[in-house]
């Protein structure tokens, strides 16, 4: 059959996405690992399915790998921009993910995704850990500039620390509120431009660590600039923005 597909990129983290809401998409990991190959197929970093239940819309991700994932932040504002190009909204959205409702907004060029709360930040000497929708683990360095993001983060993805697996994120402190991160995503296997509950977890942690008082952190990635706001409750976090542009990149049909 012929599949049409729909690719975005959010700071360069891209995705498949595809109009499911007929529920027909065959959930198959070889097809869509196959799918996601960037020499074998259309190539993502992943995969996502727009379906409809009970008249909520429902965000279905799948990393490159073909497995079934956790919260995918780029991914759910490329999902906001693909339901506005689609004319299924007009500029606010509320969503379903695998880690419960989202909230979105279109603020052309950009687009607002709200994040679920993080209750709990863990502290150990050397990284930080946290579950923004997704497991973070956390190491601050002086530069990241001649890092070996996909040999050093593999080592703690299959550490003992993990048995399931973690995303790692490498981050510099630029100023009070600015960042540069580097993510190294399980499901991938590899670095990616750009991970936005990475990016997410990596702003909380600088005011969490008492690097920063400021709650609006600007986050620089290989993929292009994000904006991450919260307000800080204690140990607490809400009210979790992720902000940047998400872009429609191409349309086409592919034999499954």
């Amino acid at each position: 059959m012929l599949q049409t597909f729909y690719k975005y990129q959010g700071t360069g983290n891209d995705f498949i996405m595809i109009d499911d809401r007929k529920q027909k998409f065959p959930i198959d990991q070889e097809i869509i690992e196959k799918l996601c190959d960037r020499r074998f197929g259309i190539g993502a970093d992943g995969l996502i399915l727009l379906q409809e239940k009970d008249g909520i819309y429902q965000m279905v991700y799948f990393n490159s790998d073909g497995n079934r994932s956790t919260m995918c932040g780029n991914g759910g504002r490329c999902f906001i921009r693909f339901m506005s190009d689609l004319k299924l909204i007009k500029d606010k959205v509320t969503f379903q993910a695998v880690d419960g409702l989202h909230s979105g907004e279109i603020l052309d060029p950009f687009v607002k995704l709200q994040m679920q709360d993080v209750d709990e930040v863990k502290f150990e000497d050397s990284y930080t850990f946290m579950d923004t929708g997704s497991p973070h683990h956390i190491v601050y360095l002086d530069s990241l500039y001649d890092l070996d993001v996909k040999k050093e983060g593999a080592k703690i993805r299959y550490s003992e620390l993990y048995p399931e697996g973690t995303n790692v994120n490498f981050v510099q402190q630029l100023s009070p509120n600015r960042i540069e991160v580097r993510t190294y995503e399980r499901g991938v296997e590899d670095e990616t431009l750009s991970c936005g509950t990475g990016v997410t977890a990596a702003a909380i942690s600088l005011v969490a660590l008492e690097k920063s008082q400021m709650t609006d952190i600007n986050v620089k990635t290989k993929g292009g600039n994000l904006k991450v706001n919260f307000l800080q409750q204690g140990d607490s976090y809400t009210d979790i923005e992720l902000i940047g542009p998400a872009d429609f990149v191409f349309k086409g049909k592919i034999k499954i």
